[in-house]
């Protein structure tokens, strides 16, 4: 059985009220009804105190003053009636007092000067009554007492009024209540519809669908979680059909670039195989073959190195490493590479600029950003140049060279990724991994790269390697 939300929420809001109303109703009745005993009981006993007070020693200005006080206390419908100490009726005003009849421990209390107050009485009176008996001291001796009685009708009927009147005023507060929280309990229901429908395009795959959202409440920041959630999906799956298209890419290139050195290598071998190669040919056609069995060894090499940095198989032996007699061997390796561009490249580091650092890996940071610059620069020059920077090693790479595009610049680190068709004749960076594998071995080392440039105005690495500790 389906039991709507909505009604889930009406229901528990109408039980938590009506539960509410009736205890504090029957509190509210029950504290009514003793405040109006009380006002009648004490109206009761200061009457009969007064009577008592005004008593005389003469029987005519007694019965003077009884029949006075008979008459405005008829008025308020209270009858009282005088005993002697042996209990014995002296005087009644109206009802005889032979209509309650008193018990002995009543009595026995009175004697001891204790006065009797009951709020309702309904077995030893013909009528419900309220009634009080007081004692008569006089110089210090027991000499009677005073009963006054009235009906409780009177006051059964303000209380009955009284219920009436809370009996209204619940049904109306209820009725308020009611529209209340329909009106919230439909406001909030439509949230949580928008939170399901939401949560739907988003499992059949529509990441850019929001929904309103504050932190004014649980619904409302679950809102707000919601929408960060989508929003993360969705960058995860733009950063998903981004990666796809890279490794698409990837495999177009490398199929390409594994088939051009394939061909190579197989022509040359089915040349020397078939005589069709000529003796003075040979020796430039092995040379040719060796040349394209070293590029694909750097393609797998690459791909081994990416995976092992990445997964962490990677081990780093440290060591102090002099900037002035590094960068000067980079330089000079990569010269002839430069002079073939028409560049020329620099380096120069102060004596004592040391960094600490695995050296054939950094040798491979080096060659990595060297060759990417070189290979983008023509008729410029790449400068390598070392210096400290408090207690950091800073090492930069400046080329003169067509720079790189604002939207391309933080990519570059990505796997795969290549800023630009044209660069898939760079023999060491050109499938789309060797600023990647920078990036990961600076990391490894604990160091940050960073990259600046403008498009026409070359670019600059920036590579920073922390002290030793």
């Amino acid at each position: 059985m389906k039991f709507r939300y909505l009604y889930q929420l009406i229901a528990s809001h109408i039980g938590v009220l009506l539960i509410a109303f009736l205890i504090l109703t029957l509190l509210f009745a029950h504290f009514a009804e003793q405040l109006i005993y009380e006002d009648k009981t004490d109206e009761l006993v200061s009457y009969g105190r007064n009577l008592m007070g005004d008593l005389s020693e003469e029987p005519g200005q007694t019965r003077r003053i009884l029949g006075e006080y008979g008459r405005v206390l008829e008025g308020r419908d209270i009858q009282f009636s005088l005993f002697d100490s042996d209990s014995a009726v002296i005087y009644s005003s109206g009802r005889p007092a032979s209509l309650i009849k008193l018990r002995q421990e009543e009595w026995d209390k009175i004697r001891n000067g204790q006065a009797i107050i009951v709020n309702q009485e309904f077995e030893r009176s013909d009528v419900a009554v309220t009634f009080t008996l007081l004692p008569y001291i006089r110089g210090g001796q027991f000499t009677g007492g005073v009963l006054l009685t009235s009906p409780i009708s009177g006051s059964r009927e303000i209380i009955s009024e009284l219920n009436r009147y809370l009996l209204w005023a619940m049904l109306a507060a209820l009725a308020a209540s009611l529209l209340l929280g329909w009106g919230l309990s439909a406001f909030h229901v439509k949230r949580l519809k928008r939170l399901r429908n939401a949560a739907s395009l988003v499992a059949s795959g529509d990441y850019s669908v929001r929904v309103p959202s504050s932190k004014v409440d649980e619904i409302g920041e679950l809102s707000e979680d919601f929408n960060g959630m989508a929003e993360q999906l969705e960058e995860s799956m733009d950063e998903i059909d981004r990666l796809e298209n890279r490794r698409r890419q990837f495999i177009a290139d490398v199929s390409h670039e594994m088939r051009t050195p394939l061909t190579t290598i197989r022509g040359t071998l089915d040349g020397l195989r078939d005589g069709m190669i000529q003796e003075q040919e040979r020796e430039r056609a092995l040379a040719l073959a060796g040349k394209e069995t070293r590029r694909l060894i750097r393609l797998v090499n690459e791909n081994l190195d990416y995976e092992k940095i990445r997964s962490g198989q990677i081990t780093l032996e440290k060591t102090e490493i002099l900037l002035d007699e590094l960068l000067p061997l980079i330089a000079e390796q990569l010269e002839p590479l430069a002079e073939e561009k028409g560049n020329a490249i620099r380096a120069e580091a102060d004596s004592s600029v040391l960094v600490f650092a695995d050296y054939d890996r950094l040798t491979q940071i080096l060659i990595n950003i060297t060759k990417n610059s070189i290979q983008f620069t023509r008729e410029g020059t790449i400068t390598l140049r070392g210096y400290m920077d408090g207690g950091s090693a800073v090492i930069e790479i400046n080329d003169t060279g067509e720079g790189i595009d604002p939207e391309d610049v933080e990519r570059i680190w990505d796997r795969f990724y290549r800023a630009g068709v044209s660069r898939t004749s760079n023999p060491f960076g050109e499938f789309g991994l060797g600023l990647s594998i920078v990036r990961q071995l600076v990391r490894l080392h604990g160091g940050t790269v960073d990259v600046e440039s403008q498009k026409g105005a070359g670019t600059r690495f920036v590579l920073r390697f922390p002290p030793q500790e």
